[in-house]
């Protein structure tokens, strides 16, 4: 037995998101816990399983304030780092009417992309059933090769590895790189999930059939999710297709951890049946409820402290299903 379900390796972050006018009519920002792979593990222990993350913070007060919000959902923070000499990563999230976003991020460098090989707590990867990482701790040094090293940690101890592009393009020197490094993420994973925008950039195909059949076939992946925004989701495994509808809410106040709300609620779901040889039905059930899922936390503001319960998830599902 495994002491984690699952760890995870990346950015801990403030996100700053618009809430609100001052009385002199500017903009008023909330500085709220994020960072993707920390709201994938919160998503995954709203569901009971045990998380672990991996990563660097600045020694300020944003990086206390996210410490203690790692503890406070329960997600183990022994690999959690502390920078003397570079703040805390930031973001700020404009939201547009739709809930779309746009990203303007203070991480010239950030405390994140400080982590180092020697920072790594082996331990954490090496008992863990999953690792999950996505492309933002590859996008420079050193934490591009700590991120590369807890790979080979994991997988040489038996680790389903689970990728997340999660492109952000501001970050990237050019595309290019980010194509590069990508490809990197894409040939070590056994799960990935990508978005609709993302597969398209990345293979050059204009229909994801084909986007996910080239991946499949470059890449030898066995279970690839992608997300469809308003559209939904698909899952492909192996030959095994499986599509579902979204759960549209009328009052949506951002789509920030929408993804990862997904990709926590399926890595809990493969923890349980595995990642090889799921049929339809799995595959449908995993995608009803991430998808129910990643609705509810477009009702938040914020996403790593306000994920949802499971009961209201299938509150949900069982409300829109009747």
């Amino acid at each position: 037995m495994k002491q984690y379900d699952v760890t995870a390796l990346g950015e801990l972050l403030i996100d700053f998101t618009q809430n609100g006018f001052s009385a002199q009519g500017n903009p008023m920002y909330e500085a709220n816990p994020g960072g993707a792979p920390c709201n994938v593990l919160a998503m995954l222990k709203k569901l009971g399983d045990s998380a672990a993350f991996i990563g660097k913070v600045g020694q300020d007060g944003f990086g206390r304030q996210l410490c203690d919000s790692l503890k406070e959902v329960g997600i183990a923070t022994d690999g959690l780092c502390f920078d003397e000499e570079v703040h805390t990563t930031l973001a700020l999230v404009h939201t547009d009417a739709s809930g779309d976003r746009d990203f303007s991020f203070y991480r010239k460098p950030g405390a994140d992309v400080r982590l180092t090989e020697a920072d790594l707590k082996e331990e954490l990867i090496q008992n863990c059933r999953i690792f999950h990482f996505g492309s933002l701790s590859l996008t420079d040094e050193p934490v591009r090769s700590a991120t590369k090293k807890a790979l080979a940690l994991a997988k040489e101890a038996g680790a389903w590895i689970s990728f997340d592009p999660n492109l952000r393009k501001p970050l990237w020197d050019s595309l290019d790189a980010a194509k590069e490094q990508i490809r990197f993420g894409m040939s070590q994973c056994q799960i990935l999930k990508i978005s609709d925008d993302e597969i398209l950039w990345f293979t050059g195909e204009t229909e994801y059939d084909a986007a996910v059949k080239k991946l499949q076939e470059e890449f030898q992946i066995p279970l690839i999710f992608v997300t469809l925004g308003r559209e939904g989701s698909m899952a492909y495994c192996g030959d095994t297709f499986a599509l579902a509808k979204p759960f549209l809410q009328e009052n949506t106040v951002e789509t920030t951890g929408a993804g990862d709300t997904f990709m926590g609620s399926v890595l809990h779901f493969i923890l349980k049946k595995g990642y090889e040889n799921l049929s339809r039905e799995d595959l449908q059930e995993m995608l009803q409820f991430a998808n129910g899922a990643a609705s509810l936390i477009t009702t938040k503001k914020g996403a790593l402290r306000v994920m949802p319960e499971e009961e209201e998830v299938r509150k949900l599902i069982a409300e829109r299903t009747e």
